[in-house]
């Protein structure tokens, strides 16, 4: 990807009130949602990021946009619906760091945010990014209809002269069953120009079975940028593992996939080499998970 100055880098998908705690610890109310975690940390990083999205009229919506917007990131694509409110998830983490969730999400604003008003003029300007970010979540939580408009949207991104950047974030529990989840996520892949999959999310599905092969059916050597995340062995890129530069201790690996999305994003918008991206993904992932929360509050060793 060629470099561009202060890009216009849109995120479109689910955002959500958090509640999280460790082994034995009480519960905390945050924010998470895979899109708007890797869009704060493109603004932390600098990035001109905004959020696609729908929330309700309620106070809760209104917190979590103005926390939103403290961290840079511009709401002004969000829209909002009077019957709706945020959905909700519950993250437990055990004392190696490992997650459990629990969602509240069936009835959700956004998964209205291409029927709502405003919608039409959500997806126009939209449409004018340099950048836009979805992922299978964005996906998983539409109706068809939805779906289909957000793959509309890809086009007319991509024929505006943007880029389209999809992370194939899978979760079971959001799909009928895993034939459909693959069959939109082979749509979103054919209108995509990088994939940032996961190994063990494409194993699961049954959609691979190794980072070779994950970057083979994501179209890597057809003129797709692919980058399979790979865990605490690092990632493949252009055929070679990059490993985690240094690592760090997890206390929680909520988001883990998120920053190092952000990280790379960043790194290539800045011209940056996919190689030099990539440990700039690790770093930021890395930072991450040595924190409590999917989003933990920065701190002087943020690699920022």
């Amino acid at each position: 990807m060629n470099s561009v100055a202060k890009a216009n880098v849109t995120v479109i998908g689910e955002a959500m009130l958090e509640l999280s705690r460790g082994s034995g610890d009480s519960w905390n109310l945050r924010y998470g949602g895979d899109v708007i975690n890797t869009a704060i940390h493109l603004a932390r990083s600098g990035d001109t990021v905004r959020l696609a999205s729908a929330l309700g009229a309620d106070p809760m919506s209104a917190e979590l946009c103005a926390a939103w917007e403290a961290e840079g990131v511009d709401t002004s694509l969000v829209l909002r619906a009077a019957d709706r409110l945020p959905g909700l998830y519950a993250i437990e983490t055990d004392a190696t760091g490992e997650r459990s969730f629990h969602y509240w999400r069936g009835e959700a604003a956004a998964r209205r945010m291409f029927d709502l008003p405003g919608s039409a003029e959500m997806v126009a300007r939209a449409a004018q990014s340099d950048l836009l970010y979805f992922s299978l979540i964005t996906l998983a939580i539409l109706p068809d209809a939805g779906r289909e408009a957000l793959l509309d949207l890809c086009a007319n991104v991509r024929a505006n002269g943007g880029k389209v950047a999809f992370d194939g974030n899978y979760r079971a529990r959001l799909w009928s069953d895993a034939a459909t989840a693959c069959h939109w996520r082979d749509r979103a892949i054919a209108v995509s120009d990088m994939g940032l999959p996961t190994l063990a999310d494409e194993v699961e599905m049954g959609a691979a079975d190794d980072a070779q092969d994950a970057a083979a059916r994501w179209g890597a050597g057809e003129g797709r940028e692919v980058v399979v995340k790979l865990g605490g062995d690092g990632c493949l890129v252009d055929g070679t593992i990059v490993p985690i530069p240094q690592r760090v201790p997890v206390i929680d690996s909520s988001g883990a996939g998120d920053a190092f999305n952000g990280g790379y994003l960043h790194a290539r918008l800045a011209g940056a080499t996919p190689v030099d991206a990539a440990l700039a993904g690790h770093r930021l992932a890395g930072w991450n998970i040595g924190r409590r929360g999917a989003i933990p509050a920065r701190d002087g060793d943020a690699p920022y």
